[in-house]
């Protein structure tokens, strides 16, 4: 098959997991190039993706996730340079092994049926941010745009270049996707989710994770505030209804 289509994945300090995933992502057919863009890690994260054999971009600080997305995206985009634009399929670093699965993401948009697939790991793996941020980015969207999702904040997705390209410029942080849900229905794209085989490396409950969710609470509800005037009211509900 000849490729049309691009890994980009976000990473910062995962170099024990990247070499797995960049090899994983290779494999998946269509996928003719893999940019990891190491987001001001402290690890030898970068140097890791490289010898796995990924194109790697530095940030040289850590500078969140849909920085790290758009910078993905941009060096697909030199490299394209006259050629038909590649889809872009971004994977988490952590995924390991199980990026192998990602194909059922790529193939609707491939087809055009699809405009941006979004992944429900089959696994039913707690993702991050546990029941509050899930419902509160789920509620949000569904608010937002009549779109019903079962895991609003994966970010394992597959857009076409278009698509990407209407809904810059991305949302802070971890509000990304739920932003990048939101923008892309208001605009006509057809968005769905498609259920993989993947699994992130487990979550955690010390000081560090409960950190995390907290920030990822503040980004969800900063992208829906500026998308949904009523959302500092719908966080109070999901807070009191815990």
């Amino acid at each position: 098959m000849i490729g049309d289509t691009a890994v980009i994945i976000p990473a910062a300090n995962e170099a024990d997991r990247i070499a797995a995933t960049v090899k994983a992502a290779a494999a998946l057919p269509g996928v003719d190039l893999v940019v990891v863009v190491d987001d001001g890690s402290r690890d030898q994260t970068g140097r890791v993706a490289r010898a796995a054999g990924a194109r790697v971009v530095r940030h040289s600080r850590n500078r969140g996730k849909a920085a790290a997305m758009e910078t993905g995206a941009e060096a697909v985009r030199l490299l394209d340079e006259d050629a038909t634009p590649r889809h872009l399929l971004f994977l988490d670093a952590d995924l390991g092994e199980t990026a192998a699965a990602a194909a059922p993401l790529i193939e609707p948009v491939r087809a055009g049926q699809a405009d941006m697939t979004i992944a429900v790991f089959a696994t039913r793996v707690k993702l991050g941010g546990h029941g509050l941020v899930v419902r509160l980015s789920r509620e949000g969207i569904r608010r937002a745009v009549g779109l019903e999702l079962a895991q609003p904040l994966n970010g394992q997705r597959c857009l076409t270049r278009a698509a990407f390209e209407a809904a810059r410029p991305l949302a802070h942080g971890f509000g990304v996707e739920t932003a990048l849900t939101i923008d892309l229905v208001r605009k006509g794209y057809r968005v769905t989710e498609v259920e993989v085989d993947m699994a992130h490396r487990a979550t955690g409950t010390d000081w560090r994770a409960q950190l995390h969710r907290a920030v990822q609470l503040r980004d969800v509800a900063r992208a829906l505030a500026i998308r949904d005037p009523l959302v500092t009211q719908n966080l109070h509900k999901l807070r009191t209804n815990r």
